[in-house]
């Protein structure tokens, strides 16, 4: 079996054992770019499942990734895969809704509403307005409506599927516009149920104050917790 997931820095494991998000933020591995550090991904909720399982394990995450950025790597990845279906396990966590990816002259930018995103130049202007006109309703009601989408498409090509939610929720969406994804999504519309607040839930700590990031030990917690949803719903 090989397991494939993606997110943002919940499942690339930002900060996880040090400091650092991406691998380019250590002089030493400068050349990696964006990829999760590899001490850091070592002890991610990800690998550690894949281990615990003995997978196969792929990762696409990106810290500071958008949803526009997970789905279009995802869909990149599934288009080149050559194994079937029933040896792919594919667990998929969500970032917040209202980020998004912008392709300028061979480079993808992931930008949030903070206002802090470093971006081009010819780029400054669009984020701006972008940051004034963000409709948080609009955002939610569009990646409910793509999720829902890739669900299918997953089910269609009978390849076995996980999501959840990183910090974002759909406990806004209406009762009678909400969806029946089955087993494949935990807790879609539940606040309780997303990475970040299960995990403080359970009495776990950022790594500082002022970061969004949980250290070895929750990364642990979390993978149990998904090994348990998957053995209860045969999905391993």
């Amino acid at each position: 079996m090989l397991l494939y997931v993606n997110g943002d820095s919940h499942t690339a494991a930002a900060e996880a054992v040090n400091s650092y998000a991406f691998a380019e933020d250590d002089p030493e591995l400068n050349y990696m770019r964006r990829l999760p550090h590899p001490d850091n991904l070592s002890v991610s909720w990800g690998k550690t499942l894949a281990d615990t399982v003995k997978a196969g394990f792929k990762c696409d995450a990106e810290s500071a990734a958008s949803n526009d950025r997970i789905m279009r790597t995802t869909r990149q990845w599934l288009a080149q895969q050559t194994r079937s279906a029933k040896e792919l396990l594919m667990i998929i966590q969500w970032s917040t809704w209202e980020r998004q990816e912008w392709y300028q002259d061979g480079t993808y930018y992931q930008v949030n509403a903070s206002g802090t995103d470093q971006v081009p130049d010819v780029l400054q202007d669009r984020y701006k307005r972008y940051i004034v006109d963000v409709d948080w309703k609009q955002c939610i009601q569009r990646w409910h409506q793509e999720i829902w989408t890739l669900h299918q498409d997953l089910t269609v090509l009978g390849i076995r599927h996980v999501f959840f939610n990183g910090n974002n929720h759909f406990g806004s969406v209406p009762a009678e516009q909400r969806l029946d994804w089955g087993i494949s999504y935990i807790g879609p519309y539940d606040p309780a149920m997303t990475f970040n607040q299960w995990l403080l839930n359970q009495g776990h700590h950022t790594v500082s104050p002022n970061s969004y990031h949980f250290g070895r030990s929750a990364h642990t917690a979390w993978s149990r917790f998904v090994l348990q949803y998957c053995i209860k719903n045969q999905l391993v």
